[in-house]
């Protein structure tokens, strides 16, 4: 049974990969937690897991031991149909890639996740509500005047805005980041990094965010440091 106070949990998840002719222990029995309204650094050096746990705890991965919570219900081990649903409804992920799809402009990238959900019928009836929200989006992120323009004439900063807006368009319950400031110059870092802490302090967003770097890492609430696949300091 799991803590219901919280909203996102690893319980001694383990995971390896055969790399060879070894098996290479990435994660070592890994506890984490995630309370309502958190924004949780996990910070450790290139190897150390940290990638891997995010990637689990989004669904993207199972482990080969433990167990993954999302608001009191046990994720891990659900049907792969519910496993699709919840990434879609439930769990919004950033990249340090944006995944951003060329021949789509910046709006229709944010509307894509919803493009997936919804059948035709669904689309007709949801779609102009869904655009709404997903113009205010962009909106709100200074990309106001970029709603029709493809990836290739976006800067860096503003692709990445555009792959937070895509994750949040299906309004998720938690937002899970991996190093989405690791392909930005230091300006553009920091206003990503401005943007996440808005979403955690003005709309409640749970937020992961995955990080090698210390000061990065110190933007959130809470640090957990992974080394060797094992919690180090909490």
């Amino acid at each position: 049974m799991t803590d219901r106070a919280k909203l996102l949990e690893a319980r001694g998840v383990r995971k390896s990969y055969r790399s060879g002719g070894g098996r290479l222990d990435v994660l070592r029995g890994v506890d984490f937690s995630l309370e309502p309204g958190g924004f949780v650094s996990v910070i450790g050096q290139s190897g150390s897991g940290k990638s891997t746990l995010l990637h689990l705890m989004g669904l993207l991965d199972a482990p080969d031991a433990g167990e993954v919570w999302l608001g009191g219900e046990r994720i891990d081990d659900l049907p792969a149909a519910r496993r699709d649903r919840l990434r879609n409804t439930a769990i919004g992920m950033v990249f340090q890639a944006y995944h951003l799809l060329p021949e789509l402009d910046a709006l229709e990238n944010v509307l894509a996740p919803l493009y997936v959900r919804y059948s035709l019928a669904a689309w007709l009836r949801e779609g102009p509500a869904a655009r709404a929200r997903a113009r205010g989006l962009l909106e709100r992120f200074g990309l106001g005047e970029r709603l029709h323009h493809k990836p290739r004439q976006l800067s860096g900063g503003e692709m990445q805005r555009v792959a937070i807006a895509r994750a949040l368009v299906a309004e998720p319950r938690v937002l899970l980041a991996d190093e989405p400031t690791g392909n930005l110059d230091e300006e553009s870092g920091a206003g990503i990094l401005d943007t996440l802490s808005e979403l955690n302090r003005r709309d409640g967003l749970s937020i992961v965010l995955v990080t090698h770097d210390q000061v990065i890492a110190r933007r959130a609430d809470r640090i957990v440091r992974l080394a060797a696949g094992r919690v180090e300091t909490v």
